[in-house]
């Protein structure tokens, strides 16, 4: 992943929703024609009602990167960096310190010029994964698609390829990963998707005479020695279309997913292509596929044209189309590292209810160690998010955004890389969703008292209209409660709120 500064760009612009199904009319069927290369014609696309529907998501960042199991699944990059880190977007380096990981590698597998990155492939076996617990796991969370990597920037395919020897069928496991995935998903009725990280790999990797990154032999994993940060060529660009294409043919995926260093302008040719090849498969698969990138660098694709995808951070108002917050469990890491430090429970679920109350999903990783074990304090986390979805997840799923998408004192920082920025919720922060005549209001921290303001619900407030509300339902446990409309909001009075945890969610039922 990308560990950009950069403000939200003008593709994340806050669009405001003012009705409960925030998004573009659904297309007739007579719509359902090929998709041409050019951006009118792909004008035509819709998300998915079944994502919009499903509302999270499970990445799953694995690969050879989980070997090392230091700093991050950009090990690969950081540790052919001696002299200071480099940085991503110039090619110039930050800093004239060697890097952490650099340092590690050498103390812990020797120069690079006798232990390269491809080295660790052999020790990648997997011997303990079984794709169908994975998914157990992921049933367990709630979640309704998964997405595993499937390339990331270090070049290693982590299924069958039909374009690179680089892969995990050939080296390491031994095995199709994306197919056994896509197998034990489909069981389950989950949706499947792959992620695609392979643009960066042209300018990922440094290089110095000796090491393994300048032999020929080996660029078919480190991509071509080239000038450093260079323009990608013609040569790599169809070489990234043919990898992405034998992905999208080889899995059907219903989601493809695609991380920065796509949008720059190398690609922008291609995006049309790739866009309107996805949407046909779709149709001739008789699926309705979703196309997600984060539009970021060099944002060509327009509106409508793809579900907009923003990296560990989070829209402040509801957008009027839907898009997706990728984040992890992990915050100092997508892949597993021993050093890894997860995030509770409860601000993940926190981040998934204003998330939907923005016309939002929440596609959160998991970081599954070398050997194919999920650690104990993900699994934690995920069963924690499936237990309290058990509870509250009318709330959730097959809802669409209100009128407004809550009120509260806390504020949430908007766009790429900000998530870190935000303060955890309180009492006096609620979110709202609907689903037909219902609105739910959720709570988002316990009171001091049983006694819950919303002042958006005052009596005769601009939102509700002529509609009255009939009862209050808290989810939990299916119960009634108390409520009355006062000039200055709705008064929800919930007993022995002691044995509740928040967030929690309240049915109001409508005339």
């Amino acid at each position: 992943m990308i560990f950009l500064k950069k403000a939200i760009l003008a593709s994340v612009v806050i669009g405001f929703c003012l009705n409960a199904n925030a998004g573009k009319t659904k297309k007739s069927g007579a719509d359902f024609k090929p998709y041409e290369e050019n951006w009118e014609s792909l004008q035509r696309y819709e998300t998915p009602e079944w994502f919009r529907d499903a509302k999270f998501g499970i990445f799953i960042h694995w690969g050879v990167y989980s070997v090392p199991a230091f700093g991050s699944e950009w090990y690969p990059r950081h540790m052919y960096m001696p002299d200071g880190r480099i940085d991503q977007n110039t090619g110039l380096i930050k800093d004239s310190v060697p890097t952490a990981e650099y340092l590690h590698h050498i103390k812990t597998y020797g120069p690079l010029e006798k232990f390269g990155y491809k080295d660790f492939i052999p020790m990648f076996k997997a011997e303990k994964f079984d794709a169908n617990k994975w998914m157990d796991v992921i049933v367990k969370s709630g979640a309704k698609y998964v997405v595993p990597v499937g390339e990331h920037h270090d070049g290693f395919a982590m299924y069958n390829s039909h374009v690179t020897e680089w892969n995990s069928v050939k080296m390491g496991p031994h095995r199709d990963i994306a197919g056994e995935l896509a197998a034990a998903a489909k069981k389950r009725h989950i949706k499947f998707g792959l992620s695609s990280h392979l643009a960066f790999n042209w300018n990922y990797y440094n290089r110095k005479k000796g090491w393994d990154t300048m032999d020929p032999k080996y660029f078919g994993l480190y991509s071509r020695a080239h000038e450093p940060n260079g323009k990608v060529d013609s040569t790599f660009l169809a070489y990234w279309w043919d990898r992405t294409k034998d992905m999208i043919d080889s899995y059907k995926p219903d989601i493809l997913w695609f991380d920065f260093y796509m949008d720059r302008a190398e690609f922008a040719n291609y995006h049309k292509i790739m866009a309107a090849y996805y949407y046909n498969q779709g149709l001739a698969w008789n699926k309705q596929v979703c196309l997600q990138t984060k539009n970021m660098g060099y944002p060509s694709f327009p509106k409508g044209t793809q579900t907009l995808d923003i990296e560990r951070g989070k829209m402040s108002d509801i957008y009027d189309e839907s898009w997706q917050t990728d984040t992890s469990i992990g915050e100092n890491s997508w892949c597993y590292v021993t050093n890894w430090k997860s995030k509770t429970s409860k601000s993940l679920i926190q981040d998934l209810i204003d998330i939907v109350s923005k016309n939002g999903n929440l596609l959160l990783n998991m970081g599954p160690k070398a050997d194919g074990t999920i650690p104990d304090d993900q699994q934690q986390i995920l069963f924690e998010m499936g237990q309290w979805l058990k509870i509250n997840g009318e709330a959730i799923y097959n809802t669409r955004p209100y009128k407004i998408f809550g009120e509260g004192p806390t504020k949430v920082a908007t766009g790429h890389h900000s998530e870190g920025k935000n303060k955890e919720m309180t009492s006096n922060d609620f979110r709202f969703t609907a689903n037909g005549k219902n609105i739910y209001v959720i709570a988002m921290g316990l009171g001091s008292s049983n006694e819950y303001k919303i002042e958006s619900f005052k009596l005769n407030n601009t939102y509700m209209g002529s509609q009255k509300i009939k009862k209050a339902i808290l989810l939990n446990g299916n119960k009634k409660i108390a409520f009355t409309q006062k000039a200055d909001g709705l008064y929800l009075n919930i007993n022995n709120t002691k044995a509740l945890q928040a967030p929690f969610a309240i049915k109001l039922v409508m005339n």
